[in-house]
Protein backbone atom coordinates (compact mmCIF):
# COMPACT_ATOMS: atom_id res chain seq x y z
CA UNK A 1 0.00 0.00 0.00
CA UNK A 2 1.11 3.98 -0.54
CA UNK A 3 3.13 4.55 2.23
CA UNK A 4 4.30 7.94 1.07
CA UNK A 5 3.38 11.50 2.32
CA UNK A 6 0.00 11.68 3.61
CA UNK A 7 -1.26 15.75 2.90
CA UNK A 8 -3.28 17.19 5.26
CA UNK A 9 -5.96 19.58 5.17
CA UNK A 10 -6.01 23.47 5.47
CA UNK A 11 -7.78 25.22 8.16
CA UNK A 12 -9.14 28.03 5.89
CA UNK A 13 -7.42 30.75 5.65
CA UNK A 14 -4.36 30.06 8.02
CA UNK A 15 -3.70 26.80 5.62
CA UNK A 16 -2.76 24.88 9.11
CA UNK A 17 -2.41 21.74 7.16
CA UNK A 18 1.27 20.99 5.65
CA UNK A 19 1.72 23.32 2.33
CA UNK A 20 2.88 21.14 -0.61
CA UNK A 21 4.96 22.04 -3.97
CA UNK A 22 5.46 20.01 -6.86
CA UNK A 23 8.72 19.02 -7.89
CA UNK A 24 11.36 21.38 -8.71
CA UNK A 25 11.69 20.53 -12.17
CA UNK A 26 7.91 21.54 -13.04
CA UNK A 27 8.15 24.51 -10.99
CA UNK A 28 10.85 25.97 -13.23
CA UNK A 29 9.01 24.48 -16.17
CA UNK A 30 5.74 26.55 -15.35
CA UNK A 31 7.69 30.14 -14.94
CA UNK A 32 5.68 33.19 -14.68
CA UNK A 33 2.76 34.63 -16.13
CA UNK A 34 3.90 37.86 -16.75
CA UNK A 35 2.00 39.98 -19.11
CA UNK A 36 0.23 36.37 -21.24
CA UNK A 37 -2.80 37.50 -22.72
CA UNK A 38 -3.68 33.60 -23.29
CA UNK A 39 -3.93 33.21 -19.87
CA UNK A 40 -8.06 32.98 -18.46
CA UNK A 41 -9.36 36.13 -17.49
CA UNK A 42 -12.70 37.62 -16.42
CA UNK A 43 -15.00 38.20 -18.49
CA UNK A 44 -18.66 39.27 -17.97
CA UNK A 45 -21.02 37.44 -20.85
CA UNK A 46 -18.78 36.55 -23.42
CA UNK A 47 -20.25 36.86 -26.91
CA UNK A 48 -21.02 33.02 -28.35
CA UNK A 49 -20.92 34.09 -32.39
CA UNK A 50 -17.39 33.43 -32.32
CA UNK A 51 -18.02 29.90 -30.35
CA UNK A 52 -20.81 29.27 -33.21
CA UNK A 53 -19.27 30.11 -36.03
CA UNK A 54 -16.25 27.76 -35.61
CA UNK A 55 -18.61 24.99 -34.63
CA UNK A 56 -20.08 21.57 -36.37
CA UNK A 57 -22.00 18.56 -35.97
CA UNK A 58 -20.24 15.97 -34.44
CA UNK A 59 -20.93 12.62 -35.80
CA UNK A 60 -20.78 11.52 -32.11
CA UNK A 61 -22.89 13.36 -30.40
CA UNK A 62 -25.47 14.96 -32.50
CA UNK A 63 -25.16 18.60 -31.97
CA UNK A 64 -22.94 21.17 -32.42
CA UNK A 65 -19.28 21.14 -31.17
CA UNK A 66 -16.16 23.25 -31.44
CA UNK A 67 -13.94 22.17 -33.96
CA UNK A 68 -10.90 21.92 -32.22
CA UNK A 69 -12.37 19.61 -30.34
CA UNK A 70 -13.11 17.16 -32.67
CA UNK A 71 -9.68 17.93 -34.37
CA UNK A 72 -8.45 16.92 -31.05
CA UNK A 73 -10.97 14.00 -30.95
CA UNK A 74 -9.66 12.12 -34.09
CA UNK A 75 -5.80 12.98 -33.48
CA UNK A 76 -3.72 10.26 -34.07
CA UNK A 77 -0.40 9.11 -31.79
CA UNK A 78 2.51 8.40 -34.56
CA UNK A 79 3.27 5.56 -31.76
CA UNK A 80 0.14 3.86 -31.97
CA UNK A 81 -0.11 0.17 -33.24
CA UNK A 82 0.25 -0.01 -37.14
CA UNK A 83 -3.55 -0.54 -37.34
CA UNK A 84 -4.47 2.79 -36.70
CA UNK A 85 -6.40 1.97 -33.04
CA UNK A 86 -4.78 2.46 -29.50
CA UNK A 87 -5.90 0.21 -26.96
CA UNK A 88 -7.22 1.88 -24.09
CA UNK A 89 -7.88 0.90 -20.39
CA UNK A 90 -10.81 3.47 -18.92
CA UNK A 91 -11.97 3.95 -15.23
CA UNK A 92 -15.08 5.95 -14.34
CA UNK A 93 -16.73 5.06 -17.59
CA UNK A 94 -20.35 4.69 -16.03
CA UNK A 95 -19.64 8.53 -14.66
CA UNK A 96 -20.43 11.99 -17.24
CA UNK A 97 -17.02 12.67 -17.95
CA UNK A 98 -15.68 8.80 -18.27
CA UNK A 99 -19.03 8.16 -19.72
CA UNK A 100 -18.17 10.82 -22.76
CA UNK A 101 -14.59 10.12 -22.88
CA UNK A 102 -15.50 5.96 -23.80
CA UNK A 103 -17.68 7.71 -26.45
CA UNK A 104 -15.39 10.03 -27.88
CA UNK A 105 -12.40 7.13 -27.76
CA UNK A 106 -15.01 4.74 -29.40
CA UNK A 107 -15.96 7.43 -32.17
CA UNK A 108 -12.39 7.85 -33.42
CA UNK A 109 -12.02 4.11 -33.10
CA UNK A 110 -9.76 2.98 -29.99
CA UNK A 111 -10.35 -0.32 -28.61
CA UNK A 112 -11.37 0.37 -24.75
CA UNK A 113 -11.55 -1.68 -21.95
CA UNK A 114 -13.83 0.34 -19.31
CA UNK A 115 -13.75 -0.92 -15.36
CA UNK A 116 -17.21 -1.18 -14.33
CA UNK A 117 -18.83 -1.90 -11.15
CA UNK A 118 -21.84 -4.67 -11.72
CA UNK A 119 -24.57 -2.51 -10.76
CA UNK A 120 -23.27 0.13 -13.15
CA UNK A 121 -23.35 -1.86 -16.51
CA UNK A 122 -26.18 -0.41 -18.78
CA UNK A 123 -27.08 -0.59 -22.25
CA UNK A 124 -25.68 2.66 -22.84
CA UNK A 125 -22.43 1.51 -21.90
CA UNK A 126 -22.75 -1.88 -23.76
CA UNK A 127 -23.66 -0.06 -27.11
CA UNK A 128 -20.26 1.62 -27.39
CA UNK A 129 -19.19 -1.45 -28.08
CA UNK A 130 -16.09 -1.65 -25.43
CA UNK A 131 -15.08 -4.39 -23.35
CA UNK A 132 -16.88 -4.13 -19.88
CA UNK A 133 -14.53 -5.32 -17.13
CA UNK A 134 -17.01 -5.83 -13.59
CA UNK A 135 -14.71 -5.01 -10.80
CA UNK A 136 -13.84 -2.09 -8.85
CA UNK A 137 -10.34 -0.55 -7.53
CA UNK A 138 -10.01 -2.93 -4.91
CA UNK A 139 -9.51 -5.86 -7.13
CA UNK A 140 -6.03 -6.42 -8.35
CA UNK A 141 -7.62 -9.59 -10.21
CA UNK A 142 -10.36 -7.26 -12.31
CA UNK A 143 -7.55 -4.27 -12.74
CA UNK A 144 -4.97 -6.62 -14.26
CA UNK A 145 -7.82 -7.64 -16.63
CA UNK A 146 -8.79 -4.34 -17.27
CA UNK A 147 -4.80 -3.53 -18.86
CA UNK A 148 -4.09 -6.73 -20.03
CA UNK A 149 -3.10 -5.50 -23.50
CA UNK A 150 -3.17 -1.79 -22.90
CA UNK A 151 -1.70 1.04 -24.77
CA UNK A 152 -2.61 3.62 -22.00
CA UNK A 153 -4.65 4.19 -18.98
CA UNK A 154 -7.14 6.96 -18.47
CA UNK A 155 -7.92 6.35 -14.71
CA UNK A 156 -11.38 9.13 -13.75
CA UNK A 157 -12.83 6.86 -11.55
CA UNK A 158 -12.82 8.36 -7.84
CA UNK A 159 -14.50 9.02 -4.70
CA UNK A 160 -16.27 12.48 -5.18
CA UNK A 161 -17.63 15.09 -2.85
CA UNK A 162 -20.21 13.03 -0.46
CA UNK A 163 -20.45 13.71 2.94
CA UNK A 164 -21.99 10.16 3.92
CA UNK A 165 -17.93 8.24 3.49
CA UNK A 166 -15.64 8.10 6.88
CA UNK A 167 -12.26 9.26 5.55
CA UNK A 168 -10.45 6.12 4.91
CA UNK A 169 -13.18 5.40 2.04
CA UNK A 170 -11.47 8.21 0.52
CA UNK A 171 -8.19 6.91 1.37
CA UNK A 172 -8.44 3.75 -0.20
CA UNK A 173 -10.33 3.98 -3.41
CA UNK A 174 -8.42 7.67 -4.10
CA UNK A 175 -5.11 6.66 -3.29
CA UNK A 176 -5.22 2.74 -2.64
CA UNK A 177 -6.87 2.84 -5.73
CA UNK A 178 -4.89 5.02 -7.46
CA UNK A 179 -1.67 2.57 -6.50
CA UNK A 180 -3.54 -0.23 -7.44
CA UNK A 181 -3.78 0.62 -11.24
CA UNK A 182 -0.62 1.88 -11.20
CA UNK A 183 1.07 -1.08 -10.32
CA UNK A 184 -1.45 -2.98 -12.45
CA UNK A 185 -0.06 -0.94 -15.23
CA UNK A 186 3.70 -1.13 -14.66
CA UNK A 187 2.77 -5.13 -14.94
CA UNK A 188 1.14 -4.86 -18.53
CA UNK A 189 3.66 -2.61 -19.78
CA UNK A 190 1.51 0.07 -20.17
CA UNK A 191 2.56 2.93 -22.43
CA UNK A 192 1.09 5.93 -21.07
CA UNK A 193 -0.99 6.58 -17.81
CA UNK A 194 -3.14 9.46 -17.60
CA UNK A 195 -4.18 10.35 -13.82
CA UNK A 196 -7.50 12.55 -13.24
CA UNK A 197 -6.72 15.20 -10.60
CA UNK A 198 -8.80 18.55 -9.70
CA UNK A 199 -7.91 22.29 -9.54
CA UNK A 200 -9.31 21.96 -5.44
CA UNK A 201 -5.75 19.93 -5.45
CA UNK A 202 -5.15 24.15 -4.64
CA UNK A 203 -7.60 24.82 -2.10
CA UNK A 204 -8.96 28.56 -1.69
CA UNK A 205 -6.67 30.28 -4.07
CA UNK A 206 -5.70 33.60 -2.16
CA UNK A 207 -4.06 35.46 -5.45
CA UNK A 208 -5.77 34.57 -8.51
CA UNK A 209 -5.04 33.23 -10.71
CA UNK A 210 -3.07 30.23 -9.45
CA UNK A 211 -0.55 28.20 -12.22
CA UNK A 212 0.43 24.35 -11.49
CA UNK A 213 3.13 25.50 -9.49
CA UNK A 214 0.73 27.25 -6.87
CA UNK A 215 0.78 25.51 -3.24
CA UNK A 216 -1.35 22.19 -2.98
CA UNK A 217 -3.60 23.07 -0.20
CA UNK A 218 -6.71 21.15 -0.46
CA UNK A 219 -8.87 22.24 2.07
CA UNK A 220 -11.34 19.14 2.53
CA UNK A 221 -10.76 15.07 2.44
CA UNK A 222 -11.59 14.86 -1.66
CA UNK A 223 -9.24 17.46 -2.26
CA UNK A 224 -6.98 15.78 0.40
CA UNK A 225 -6.79 12.20 -1.31
CA UNK A 226 -6.68 13.54 -4.31
CA UNK A 227 -3.45 15.48 -3.85
CA UNK A 228 -1.69 12.75 -2.57
CA UNK A 229 -2.84 10.65 -5.32
CA UNK A 230 -1.51 12.83 -7.57
CA UNK A 231 2.01 12.87 -5.89
CA UNK A 232 2.11 9.25 -5.76
CA UNK A 233 1.38 9.24 -9.44
CA UNK A 234 4.29 11.23 -10.40
CA UNK A 235 6.47 10.26 -8.07
CA UNK A 236 5.23 6.22 -9.16
CA UNK A 237 6.50 7.69 -12.74
CA UNK A 238 10.42 9.15 -11.58
CA UNK A 239 10.54 5.89 -9.74
CA UNK A 240 9.52 2.98 -11.63
CA UNK A 241 9.72 4.59 -15.73
CA UNK A 242 5.73 4.68 -16.54
CA UNK A 243 5.06 7.68 -18.48
CA UNK A 244 2.42 9.36 -16.27
CA UNK A 245 0.41 12.78 -17.52
CA UNK A 246 -1.72 14.22 -14.41
CA UNK A 247 -5.39 16.07 -15.82
CA UNK A 248 -6.79 18.53 -13.04
CA UNK A 249 -9.96 19.58 -14.32
CA UNK A 250 -11.95 22.67 -13.51
CA UNK A 251 -15.40 22.63 -12.22
CA UNK A 252 -16.99 20.35 -14.61
CA UNK A 253 -20.35 21.11 -16.06
CA UNK A 254 -22.20 20.62 -19.85
CA UNK A 255 -25.53 19.20 -20.81
CA UNK A 256 -27.00 16.44 -18.26
CA UNK A 257 -24.32 17.26 -16.17
CA UNK A 258 -26.14 17.13 -12.45
CA UNK A 259 -23.96 18.92 -10.06
CA UNK A 260 -24.97 22.29 -11.13
CA UNK A 261 -28.67 21.38 -11.46
CA UNK A 262 -29.85 23.01 -8.40
CA UNK A 263 -28.35 26.20 -8.49
CA UNK A 264 -29.86 26.18 -12.83
CA UNK A 265 -33.47 25.13 -11.03
CA UNK A 266 -33.87 27.11 -8.15
CA UNK A 267 -32.89 30.38 -10.52
CA UNK A 268 -34.99 29.05 -12.81
CA UNK A 269 -37.83 28.96 -9.97
CA UNK A 270 -36.66 32.64 -8.85
CA UNK A 271 -35.35 31.11 -5.57
CA UNK A 272 -32.46 31.57 -5.30
CA UNK A 273 -29.58 34.16 -3.31
CA UNK A 274 -25.93 34.03 -3.49
CA UNK A 275 -24.21 33.51 -0.33
CA UNK A 276 -21.17 35.11 0.71
CA UNK A 277 -20.44 38.18 -0.49
CA UNK A 278 -20.60 36.99 -4.61
CA UNK A 279 -16.79 37.89 -5.38
CA UNK A 280 -15.40 34.57 -4.80
CA UNK A 281 -14.20 33.21 -8.40
CA UNK A 282 -15.60 30.22 -9.91
CA UNK A 283 -13.57 28.59 -13.09
CA UNK A 284 -15.69 25.56 -15.06
CA UNK A 285 -14.36 23.88 -18.02
CA UNK A 286 -17.42 22.99 -20.21
CA UNK A 287 -17.60 19.14 -20.82
CA UNK A 288 -15.85 19.09 -24.58
CA UNK A 289 -13.11 21.47 -23.41
CA UNK A 290 -12.20 19.05 -20.65
CA UNK A 291 -12.31 16.08 -23.27
CA UNK A 292 -9.93 17.78 -25.51
CA UNK A 293 -7.45 18.26 -22.84
CA UNK A 294 -7.47 14.36 -21.80
CA UNK A 295 -7.32 13.33 -25.05
CA UNK A 296 -3.99 15.88 -25.74
CA UNK A 297 -2.41 14.23 -22.09
CA UNK A 298 -3.09 10.85 -23.55
CA UNK A 299 -1.79 11.43 -26.90
CA UNK A 300 1.07 14.33 -26.46
CA UNK A 301 5.17 12.97 -25.41
CA UNK A 302 5.38 16.75 -23.89
CA UNK A 303 2.33 15.53 -21.19
CA UNK A 304 4.60 12.85 -19.40
CA UNK A 305 5.51 13.67 -15.96
CA UNK A 306 3.56 16.91 -15.89
CA UNK A 307 0.36 18.04 -14.29
CA UNK A 308 -2.14 20.45 -16.45
CA UNK A 309 -4.76 22.86 -15.08
CA UNK A 310 -7.55 22.06 -17.81
CA UNK A 311 -10.18 24.75 -17.60
CA UNK A 312 -12.22 26.83 -19.85
CA UNK A 313 -11.55 29.87 -21.21
CA UNK A 314 -12.18 32.25 -18.15
CA UNK A 315 -13.55 32.38 -14.79
CA UNK A 316 -16.32 34.23 -13.48
CA UNK A 317 -17.46 35.73 -9.86
CA UNK A 318 -20.57 34.00 -8.02
CA UNK A 319 -22.27 36.98 -8.94
CA UNK A 320 -21.74 37.05 -12.52
CA UNK A 321 -22.18 33.09 -12.40
CA UNK A 322 -25.82 33.32 -11.15
CA UNK A 323 -26.69 36.39 -13.46
CA UNK A 324 -25.73 34.42 -16.39
CA UNK A 325 -27.62 31.61 -15.47
CA UNK A 326 -30.65 33.87 -14.96
CA UNK A 327 -30.11 34.56 -18.51
CA UNK A 328 -30.53 31.20 -20.04
CA UNK A 329 -32.94 29.91 -17.48
CA UNK A 330 -35.26 32.96 -17.34
CA UNK A 331 -35.44 32.89 -13.93
CA UNK A 332 -33.95 35.60 -11.66
CA UNK A 333 -31.90 36.01 -8.46
CA UNK A 334 -32.87 37.65 -4.99
CA UNK A 335 -31.55 41.07 -4.78
CA UNK A 336 -30.01 40.38 -1.25
CA UNK A 337 -27.27 37.86 -0.12
CA UNK A 338 -27.56 35.44 2.23
CA UNK A 339 -24.39 35.76 5.22
CA UNK A 340 -21.92 32.76 4.92
CA UNK A 341 -21.69 31.97 8.78
CA UNK A 342 -24.88 30.47 9.47
CA UNK A 343 -25.12 28.51 6.48
CA UNK A 344 -21.52 26.96 7.19
CA UNK A 345 -22.36 26.72 11.08
CA UNK A 346 -25.44 24.51 9.89
CA UNK A 347 -23.50 21.96 7.73
CA UNK A 348 -21.23 21.50 10.24
CA UNK A 349 -23.59 20.15 12.38
CA UNK A 350 -25.90 18.46 9.52
CA UNK A 351 -22.62 16.48 8.82
CA UNK A 352 -21.81 15.81 12.18
CA UNK A 353 -24.68 14.10 12.84
CA UNK A 354 -25.52 12.21 9.63
CA UNK A 355 -21.79 11.31 8.59
CA UNK A 356 -21.57 8.96 11.61
CA UNK A 357 -25.20 7.43 11.14
CA UNK A 358 -24.11 6.68 7.07
CA UNK A 359 -27.01 9.51 5.77
CA UNK A 360 -25.85 11.60 3.05
CA UNK A 361 -26.39 15.54 5.03
CA UNK A 362 -28.50 17.71 3.16
CA UNK A 363 -26.15 20.55 3.34
CA UNK A 364 -22.55 20.09 4.62
CA UNK A 365 -19.24 22.60 4.78
CA UNK A 366 -18.35 21.70 1.20
CA UNK A 367 -21.35 22.90 -0.47
CA UNK A 368 -20.84 25.94 1.03
CA UNK A 369 -17.35 26.35 -0.17
CA UNK A 370 -19.15 26.50 -3.65
CA UNK A 371 -19.94 29.88 -2.88
CA UNK A 372 -17.04 30.89 -0.59
CA UNK A 373 -13.73 29.82 -1.47
CA UNK A 374 -12.16 31.12 -4.77
CA UNK A 375 -11.39 28.60 -7.91
CA UNK A 376 -9.77 30.71 -10.48
CA UNK A 377 -6.78 29.38 -12.44
CA UNK A 378 -3.95 29.80 -15.43
CA UNK A 379 -4.43 27.53 -18.29
CA UNK A 380 -0.95 28.80 -19.73
CA UNK A 381 0.91 25.85 -19.42
CA UNK A 382 -1.67 23.09 -21.21
CA UNK A 383 -2.07 25.95 -23.87
CA UNK A 384 2.27 26.14 -24.41
CA UNK A 385 2.56 22.60 -24.01
CA UNK A 386 -0.05 20.70 -25.02
CA UNK A 387 -1.64 22.99 -27.60
CA UNK A 388 -4.86 23.34 -25.29
CA UNK A 389 -7.25 25.30 -26.84
CA UNK A 390 -10.59 25.55 -25.12
CA UNK A 391 -13.19 27.05 -27.55
CA UNK A 392 -16.80 27.11 -25.12
CA UNK A 393 -16.82 30.15 -23.33
CA UNK A 394 -19.53 30.13 -20.20
CA UNK A 395 -21.88 32.11 -21.91
CA UNK A 396 -22.14 29.27 -24.88
CA UNK A 397 -21.72 26.45 -22.29
CA UNK A 398 -24.66 27.91 -19.79
CA UNK A 399 -26.91 27.96 -22.66
CA UNK A 400 -26.46 24.70 -23.94
CA UNK A 401 -26.96 23.13 -20.03
CA UNK A 402 -29.83 25.12 -19.78
CA UNK A 403 -31.33 23.73 -23.10
CA UNK A 404 -30.35 20.32 -22.07
CA UNK A 405 -32.08 20.46 -18.68
CA UNK A 406 -35.39 21.82 -20.32
CA UNK A 407 -34.77 19.40 -22.86
CA UNK A 408 -34.88 16.77 -20.08
CA UNK A 409 -37.62 18.05 -17.79
CA UNK A 410 -35.25 18.99 -14.72
CA UNK A 411 -35.77 22.76 -14.57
Amino acid sequence: MWTGTRIRVSGGAARTGRVLREDDRLSECVGGNGGDTSKPRTRRFPESSKTRARAMICPIHGEMQPAVTLIAAVRRNPKRRKSGLMRVALTGASGYTGGRLLEVLRGRGDDVSALVRAPSVSERLRSFGARLVEGDLTSREALDRLVEGADAVLHVAAVYRTAGHPDAYYRDVNVGGTERLLEAAARAGVRRFVHTSTVGVHGHVEEPPADESAPIAPGDVYQATKAEAEVLALEFHRRRGLPVAVVRPGAIYGPRETRLLKLFRAIARGRYAVVGDGRSFYHPVYIDDLIQGFLLALDRDEAVGESFLICGPEYVTQNELAALVAIHTKGRVFPFRIPAWPIQLAGDVVEAICVPLGIEPPLHRRRVDFWTKSRAFSIEKARRVLGYDPQVHLDEGVARTAASYREAGWL
